[in-house]
């Protein structure tokens, strides 16, 4: 429940990877009203992230900021993800919230309601660097900017290099199609797909009960999987209001599509190991035993020093293109900030090229300040990893991630119901009607 306060860091830590998941650690108690002030500071502006690595890449940041604006200190706090959402209403209701303070697209949308947060258009206004369309656009509600886009993250396809190769299967052209027509991703799976005996699950005597290496990672993962299936089939997730939408003929092709890969051709980990382990597919890629891994960039410090070639390709392309879900961080403004100006200069930097550079350069995230995108991409080129692929993938096509100002609520009653699906418990259609119907009565629709 702690916060730690980070307050002039020079080394940076070891890259933290953004995709929805808490990654920091907290520590000793603090609160906006303990900063203290540096020497000759008139103001002290509170920042709360999540992510204690990322903390350190602010902390260079915001030296720059203060050389250009010496009566403003820049505080980064640091709230652990398991306590930051429960904390959150909690602080802004007793006006012990930070000034600027980071939200993701689930969270955002009731604070933004309630006058809880600043109107960017209004303290900022549109003459800021360019920021990244899709992602700025997640933090636009009711016509109105409401968060300064910081890190975010798309969809790729990460493979091993030899078992590819091996299997004569081109993963930068993979296709997937419900009808079949069209479908190249059943086949590729399948000739990847490899059995104790060494039989492939396209060979006589396969046995899908001892699979030592399975071909793709078809799974209950929003982000990576199943929203950009739904989307490249047509369908949608939420209406503009928010309210669900998933359980139409496109929808039940699109997830129909996806189980099928776990339960009928079985070129797919078990749902039962993916479901209570968001890394288990990533972890079966390091050990080989997995030959396409489709994830975010978040994957990307915990596959560099793997001991095999790999390398990365486009997302599955589906019926109507690729289409990637764009998921981002953005930076938001307590509307209640003890000193407005002071927290508005600080976000206007949080929006500009030189603010987020250090951002790039840690390798924590994409920026979402295009001018500052280079620097993350120069950082993996250094590892020698060329991730352009994410970048390019929010300019191919976009899906947004969920949203609204009850969409955790729809996600809890969408989640167990969607791992019994993809285990094959209840039927795809039956499954969707009944998620959708408990999602949307849990927002209010």
């Amino acid at each position: 429940m702690g916060t730690t306060s980070h307050r002039r860091r020079t080394m940076l830590a070891l890259p933290a990877l953004l995709g929805g998941t808490a990654l920091a650690l907290a520590a000793c108690s603090g609160s906006p009203e303990d900063a203290p002030n540096s020497e000759g500071a008139e103001a002290t502006v509170t920042f709360r992230i999540w992510d204690d690595t990322v903390a350190a890449a602010y902390e260079e940041s915001f030296e720059a900021f203060t050389e250009q604006h010496p009566e403003i200190t820049v505080d980064v706090q640091v709230v652990a993800w398991e306590d930051y959402w429960d904390r959150l209403p909690e602080d802004l209701e007793a006006g012990t919230m930070a000034d600027v303070f980071w939200t993701n697209t689930a969270n955002f949308g009731a604070h933004a309601d309630n006058g809880q947060m600043i109107n960017l258009d209004e303290a900022i206004g549109g003459d800021h660097d360019a920021w990244t369309e899709p992602v700025a656009d997640l933090y636009h509600r009711d016509g109105i900017q409401w968060g300064v886009p910081q890190l975010w993250e798309s969809t790729a396809l990460y493979y091993n290099t030899d078992l590819v190769e091996e299997a004569g299967v081109d993963p930068t052209s993979l296709r997937w199609d419900p009808t079949g027509a069209e479908d190249t991703l059943v086949g590729a799976a399948r000739a990847l797909t490899v059995d104790a005996e060494g039989n492939t699950a396209d060979e006589p005597g396969f046995d899908a009960e001892d699979v030592v290496r399975f071909g793709f990672n078809a799974q209950h993962d929003a982000q990576a999987i199943w929203l950009s299936f739904l989307a490249e089939n047509g369908g949608r997730f939420q209406d503009g209001a928010g309210r669900y939408t998933f359980a139409t003929p496109p929808g039940e092709a699109a997830f129909g599509y996806v189980v099928d890969l776990i339960q009928t051709h079985q070129v797919a980990p078990a749902a039962e190991d993916t479901n209570t382990d968001p890394t288990f597919s990533r972890e079966l890629f390091l050990r080989e035993e997995l030959a396409l891994f489709q994830a975010g960039p978040a994957a990307l410090a915990h596959l560099v020093d793997a001991g095999f070639d790999w390398d990365l390709a486009p997302k599955v392309e589906g019926p109507r293109g690729r289409i990637s879900v764009v998921h981002g961080v953005a930076a938001v403004g307590n509307a209640h900030a003890a000193d407005s100006e002071a927290t508005i200069e600080v976000l206007r930097w949080l929006g500009t090229a030189q603010g987020q550079r250090p951002l790039g350069e840690s390798g924590a995230g994409i920026p979402g300040v295009v001018e500052a995108q280079e620097a993350y991409v120069q950082y993996w080129a250094g590892q020698d990893v060329d991730v352009q692929v994410f970048l390019d993938a929010a300019e191919e096509g976009t899906t947004p991630a969920p949203l609204g100002p009850r969409a955790s609520g729809g996600s809890n009653e969408i989640s167990p119901v969607f791992q019994d699906m993809f285990a094959g418990r209840i039927a795809v259609p039956q499954a969707l009607r009944q998620a959708q119907q408990a999602a949307n009565e849990a927002i209010g629709d």
